[in-house]
Protein backbone atom coordinates (compact mmCIF):
# COMPACT_ATOMS: atom_id res chain seq x y z
CA UNK A 1 0.00 0.00 0.00
CA UNK A 2 2.74 2.44 0.64
CA UNK A 3 3.63 2.63 -3.30
CA UNK A 4 0.60 4.10 -3.48
CA UNK A 5 1.71 7.47 -1.99
CA UNK A 6 4.48 7.87 -5.12
CA UNK A 7 2.40 6.52 -7.21
CA UNK A 8 -0.67 8.91 -6.89
CA UNK A 9 2.04 11.88 -6.61
CA UNK A 10 3.92 11.30 -10.24
CA UNK A 11 0.10 10.39 -11.43
CA UNK A 12 -1.03 13.70 -10.15
CA UNK A 13 2.36 16.00 -11.83
CA UNK A 14 1.41 13.73 -15.15
CA UNK A 15 -2.15 15.24 -14.94
CA UNK A 16 -0.59 18.64 -14.01
CA UNK A 17 1.26 18.77 -17.25
CA UNK A 18 -2.09 18.12 -18.99
CA UNK A 19 -3.23 21.24 -17.28
CA UNK A 20 -0.54 23.12 -18.21
CA UNK A 21 -1.42 22.39 -22.12
CA UNK A 22 -5.11 23.20 -21.83
CA UNK A 23 -4.74 26.75 -19.41
CA UNK A 24 -3.21 28.53 -22.75
CA UNK A 25 -6.29 29.26 -24.47
CA UNK A 26 -8.15 30.32 -21.14
CA UNK A 27 -5.70 31.61 -18.87
CA UNK A 28 -2.40 34.20 -18.83
CA UNK A 29 0.45 32.02 -17.70
CA UNK A 30 1.75 34.49 -15.06
CA UNK A 31 -1.95 34.84 -13.77
CA UNK A 32 -2.43 30.85 -13.34
CA UNK A 33 1.01 30.80 -11.35
CA UNK A 34 -0.07 33.33 -9.32
CA UNK A 35 -3.62 31.98 -8.66
CA UNK A 36 -2.31 28.63 -8.05
CA UNK A 37 0.08 29.28 -4.96
CA UNK A 38 -1.98 32.01 -3.35
CA UNK A 39 -5.23 29.31 -3.39
CA UNK A 40 -2.72 26.55 -1.79
CA UNK A 41 -1.10 28.79 0.31
CA UNK A 42 -4.74 29.37 1.69
CA UNK A 43 -5.72 25.89 1.96
CA UNK A 44 -2.40 25.64 4.33
CA UNK A 45 -2.87 28.48 6.49
CA UNK A 46 -5.23 27.21 8.94
CA UNK A 47 -3.03 24.54 9.41
CA UNK A 48 0.26 25.51 9.15
CA UNK A 49 -0.16 28.89 10.21
CA UNK A 50 -0.43 28.72 14.09
CA UNK A 51 2.92 26.24 13.52
CA UNK A 52 5.18 28.87 11.72
CA UNK A 53 4.03 31.71 14.27
CA UNK A 54 5.82 29.84 17.44
CA UNK A 55 8.73 29.22 15.37
CA UNK A 56 8.91 32.85 13.54
CA UNK A 57 11.92 33.38 15.80
CA UNK A 58 13.78 30.75 13.95
CA UNK A 59 11.95 30.86 10.42
CA UNK A 60 12.87 34.65 9.92
CA UNK A 61 16.59 33.61 10.48
CA UNK A 62 16.28 31.82 6.93
CA UNK A 63 14.09 34.03 5.19
CA UNK A 64 16.58 35.23 2.39
CA UNK A 65 17.43 31.66 1.71
CA UNK A 66 13.50 31.17 1.94
CA UNK A 67 13.32 33.39 -0.45
CA UNK A 68 15.99 32.06 -3.26
CA UNK A 69 14.00 28.52 -3.00
CA UNK A 70 10.71 30.37 -3.30
CA UNK A 71 11.68 32.01 -6.76
CA UNK A 72 13.75 28.40 -8.30
CA UNK A 73 11.21 25.79 -7.22
CA UNK A 74 7.39 28.06 -7.21
CA UNK A 75 8.63 31.21 -9.16
CA UNK A 76 10.43 30.04 -11.94
CA UNK A 77 10.02 26.88 -12.49
CA UNK A 78 6.48 26.81 -12.45
CA UNK A 79 5.74 29.82 -14.81
CA UNK A 80 8.16 28.35 -17.37
CA UNK A 81 6.39 25.61 -17.55
CA UNK A 82 3.25 27.12 -17.91
CA UNK A 83 4.85 29.44 -20.40
CA UNK A 84 6.69 26.71 -22.26
CA UNK A 85 3.52 24.81 -22.78
CA UNK A 86 2.44 27.17 -25.55
CA UNK A 87 5.02 25.43 -28.11
CA UNK A 88 5.74 22.23 -26.65
CA UNK A 89 3.57 19.19 -26.14
CA UNK A 90 3.04 17.62 -22.64
CA UNK A 91 4.45 14.60 -23.48
CA UNK A 92 7.64 16.30 -24.01
CA UNK A 93 7.47 18.37 -20.90
CA UNK A 94 7.02 15.28 -18.64
CA UNK A 95 10.14 13.89 -20.63
CA UNK A 96 12.14 17.16 -20.23
CA UNK A 97 11.21 17.44 -16.37
CA UNK A 98 12.34 13.67 -15.77
CA UNK A 99 15.89 14.99 -16.05
CA UNK A 100 15.62 16.61 -12.75
CA UNK A 101 17.36 13.52 -11.06
CA UNK A 102 19.86 13.61 -13.25
CA UNK A 103 20.81 17.17 -13.06
CA UNK A 104 20.54 17.15 -9.56
CA UNK A 105 23.51 14.89 -9.68
CA UNK A 106 25.54 16.85 -11.57
CA UNK A 107 25.21 19.88 -9.64
CA UNK A 108 25.42 17.90 -6.16
CA UNK A 109 29.53 17.79 -7.43
CA UNK A 110 30.29 20.99 -6.76
CA UNK A 111 27.37 22.23 -4.36
CA UNK A 112 27.08 18.87 -1.99
CA UNK A 113 31.18 17.54 -2.67
CA UNK A 114 29.40 14.63 -3.68
CA UNK A 115 31.69 12.34 -6.05
CA UNK A 116 30.28 11.70 -9.15
CA UNK A 117 30.63 7.73 -10.47
CA UNK A 118 30.84 6.38 -13.93
CA UNK A 119 27.43 5.11 -13.74
CA UNK A 120 25.99 8.32 -13.88
CA UNK A 121 28.34 9.68 -16.93
CA UNK A 122 26.93 6.66 -18.75
CA UNK A 123 23.61 7.55 -18.23
CA UNK A 124 24.05 11.43 -18.42
CA UNK A 125 25.40 10.52 -22.14
CA UNK A 126 23.02 8.21 -22.76
CA UNK A 127 20.02 10.45 -21.71
CA UNK A 128 21.53 13.56 -23.61
CA UNK A 129 21.48 11.32 -26.47
CA UNK A 130 17.81 10.26 -26.23
CA UNK A 131 16.74 14.21 -25.56
CA UNK A 132 18.53 15.42 -28.72
CA UNK A 133 16.97 12.35 -30.59
CA UNK A 134 13.39 13.16 -29.38
CA UNK A 135 14.02 17.04 -29.54
CA UNK A 136 15.22 16.68 -33.76
CA UNK A 137 12.30 14.91 -34.27
CA UNK A 138 14.40 11.54 -35.15
CA UNK A 139 16.38 14.00 -37.73
CA UNK A 140 19.47 15.74 -36.20
CA UNK A 141 19.71 18.20 -39.51
CA UNK A 142 15.90 19.25 -38.10
CA UNK A 143 17.78 20.13 -35.06
CA UNK A 144 20.52 21.67 -36.39
CA UNK A 145 18.99 23.74 -39.01
CA UNK A 146 15.73 24.70 -37.03
CA UNK A 147 16.72 24.38 -33.48
CA UNK A 148 14.67 23.70 -30.66
CA UNK A 149 11.05 24.95 -30.13
CA UNK A 150 11.25 27.76 -27.17
CA UNK A 151 8.82 26.05 -24.98
CA UNK A 152 11.76 22.91 -25.14
CA UNK A 153 14.35 25.62 -24.23
CA UNK A 154 12.55 26.68 -21.15
CA UNK A 155 11.61 23.34 -20.36
CA UNK A 156 15.35 22.93 -19.88
CA UNK A 157 15.93 25.85 -17.50
CA UNK A 158 12.88 25.01 -16.01
CA UNK A 159 14.75 21.08 -15.22
CA UNK A 160 17.77 23.07 -14.51
CA UNK A 161 16.26 25.93 -12.20
CA UNK A 162 14.27 23.00 -10.14
CA UNK A 163 17.67 20.53 -9.85
CA UNK A 164 19.40 23.75 -8.43
CA UNK A 165 16.47 24.25 -6.08
CA UNK A 166 16.74 20.48 -5.25
CA UNK A 167 20.37 20.18 -4.26
CA UNK A 168 19.94 23.68 -2.72
CA UNK A 169 17.10 22.35 -0.17
CA UNK A 170 19.57 19.44 0.65
CA UNK A 171 22.53 22.09 1.29
CA UNK A 172 20.85 24.47 3.38
CA UNK A 173 20.16 22.11 5.83
CA UNK A 174 17.21 24.33 8.23
CA UNK A 175 15.49 23.64 11.51
CA UNK A 176 12.15 23.63 10.27
CA UNK A 177 9.24 21.00 9.56
CA UNK A 178 8.82 20.29 5.72
CA UNK A 179 5.56 22.36 5.86
CA UNK A 180 6.91 25.35 7.40
CA UNK A 181 9.55 25.36 5.15
CA UNK A 182 6.63 25.00 1.78
CA UNK A 183 4.49 27.55 3.51
CA UNK A 184 6.68 29.86 3.77
CA UNK A 185 8.10 29.71 0.71
CA UNK A 186 4.83 29.43 -0.84
CA UNK A 187 3.80 33.27 0.45
CA UNK A 188 7.12 34.73 -0.56
CA UNK A 189 6.55 32.81 -3.79
CA UNK A 190 2.71 34.78 -3.97
CA UNK A 191 4.59 38.39 -3.40
CA UNK A 192 7.06 37.63 -6.10
CA UNK A 193 4.47 36.71 -8.50
CA UNK A 194 2.24 40.00 -8.20
CA UNK A 195 4.06 42.23 -11.06
CA UNK A 196 3.44 39.09 -13.00
CA UNK A 197 -0.36 38.42 -12.70
CA UNK A 198 -0.36 42.42 -13.08
CA UNK A 199 1.13 42.25 -16.18
CA UNK A 200 -1.33 39.60 -17.33
CA UNK A 201 -4.55 40.05 -19.97
CA UNK A 202 -6.50 37.00 -19.09
CA UNK A 203 -6.66 37.00 -15.06
CA UNK A 204 -10.64 36.46 -14.99
CA UNK A 205 -11.57 33.23 -12.84
CA UNK A 206 -13.97 31.57 -16.00
CA UNK A 207 -15.58 28.38 -15.81
CA UNK A 208 -12.76 26.97 -17.87
CA UNK A 209 -10.04 28.19 -15.91
CA UNK A 210 -11.55 27.47 -12.41
CA UNK A 211 -11.03 23.99 -12.72
CA UNK A 212 -7.65 23.92 -14.16
CA UNK A 213 -6.61 26.24 -11.52
CA UNK A 214 -8.09 24.54 -8.98
CA UNK A 215 -6.37 21.52 -9.38
CA UNK A 216 -3.24 22.96 -9.83
CA UNK A 217 -3.30 24.60 -6.63
CA UNK A 218 -4.94 21.70 -4.36
CA UNK A 219 -3.81 18.34 -6.00
CA UNK A 220 -0.66 19.38 -7.71
CA UNK A 221 0.63 21.80 -4.84
CA UNK A 222 -1.03 20.04 -1.64
CA UNK A 223 -2.26 16.53 -1.64
CA UNK A 224 0.87 15.43 -4.06
CA UNK A 225 4.10 16.72 -2.06
CA UNK A 226 1.87 15.45 1.30
CA UNK A 227 2.15 11.95 -0.44
CA UNK A 228 5.73 12.39 -2.02
CA UNK A 229 6.47 13.02 1.62
CA UNK A 230 4.40 9.77 2.84
CA UNK A 231 6.55 7.53 -0.09
CA UNK A 232 9.96 9.00 1.60
CA UNK A 233 9.34 8.36 5.08
CA UNK A 234 8.00 4.40 4.23
CA UNK A 235 9.94 3.78 1.55
CA UNK A 236 12.91 5.80 1.34
CA UNK A 237 14.05 8.76 -0.88
CA UNK A 238 16.02 6.01 -3.35
CA UNK A 239 13.10 3.60 -4.20
CA UNK A 240 10.40 6.98 -3.72
CA UNK A 241 12.50 8.89 -6.84
CA UNK A 242 12.43 6.00 -8.97
CA UNK A 243 8.39 6.71 -9.48
CA UNK A 244 9.33 9.56 -11.47
CA UNK A 245 10.65 7.63 -14.39
CA UNK A 246 7.01 7.05 -14.63
CA UNK A 247 5.78 9.97 -15.45
CA UNK A 248 6.58 10.61 -18.91
CA UNK A 249 4.53 7.53 -19.30
CA UNK A 250 1.35 8.09 -17.43
CA UNK A 251 1.88 11.87 -19.26
CA UNK A 252 1.79 10.43 -22.49
CA UNK A 253 -0.80 7.80 -22.03
CA UNK A 254 -3.15 10.85 -21.05
CA UNK A 255 -2.04 12.97 -23.37
CA UNK A 256 -2.98 10.65 -26.92
CA UNK A 257 -6.20 10.54 -25.11
CA UNK A 258 -7.03 14.03 -23.56
CA UNK A 259 -5.28 16.35 -26.22
CA UNK A 260 -5.16 13.83 -29.12
CA UNK A 261 -1.21 14.12 -28.96
CA UNK A 262 -0.08 11.25 -31.28
CA UNK A 263 3.40 9.70 -30.32
CA UNK A 264 6.24 8.85 -32.92
CA UNK A 265 8.89 6.21 -33.14
CA UNK A 266 11.16 8.95 -32.02
CA UNK A 267 9.10 9.82 -28.75
CA UNK A 268 9.34 6.11 -28.05
CA UNK A 269 13.32 5.51 -28.56
CA UNK A 270 14.09 8.94 -27.65
CA UNK A 271 11.84 8.89 -24.63
CA UNK A 272 13.26 5.56 -23.31
CA UNK A 273 16.81 6.25 -23.63
CA UNK A 274 16.25 9.29 -21.48
CA UNK A 275 14.73 7.13 -19.11
CA UNK A 276 17.21 4.50 -18.98
CA UNK A 277 19.82 7.28 -18.61
CA UNK A 278 18.22 9.01 -15.76
CA UNK A 279 17.85 4.84 -13.67
CA UNK A 280 21.36 3.60 -15.01
CA UNK A 281 22.46 7.32 -13.12
CA UNK A 282 20.87 6.54 -9.85
CA UNK A 283 22.01 3.27 -9.59
CA UNK A 284 24.56 2.32 -6.96
CA UNK A 285 27.24 -0.29 -7.23
CA UNK A 286 26.63 -3.36 -4.83
CA UNK A 287 29.79 -2.51 -2.93
CA UNK A 288 28.23 1.05 -2.03
CA UNK A 289 25.49 -0.32 -1.34
CA UNK A 290 26.63 -2.79 1.31
CA UNK A 291 29.22 -0.13 2.87
CA UNK A 292 26.06 2.64 3.26
CA UNK A 293 23.89 -0.23 4.78
CA UNK A 294 26.49 -1.08 7.58
CA UNK A 295 27.38 2.63 8.15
Amino acid sequence: MFYLFPLLTVSIWAGNAIVNKLSISVIDPGAISFYRWFVAMSVLTPFVLGSVWRNWSTIRRYIPKLAFLALLGMVLNQSLGYFAAETTTATNMALIISLVPLISMFLSVPLLGQRLLPLAIVGAVLSLAGLVLMLSHGDIRHLAEQGITVGDALLLLAAFVYALYCVLLKRWQMPLSTWQSVYVQGVLAVLMLIPLFLNSERVEITAESLPLIMYAAIPASVIAPWCWMQGIQRLGADRTAMFMNLMPVITAGIASVMLNEQLAAYHYIGGGMVLAGVVLAQRKPKVMVQQLATA
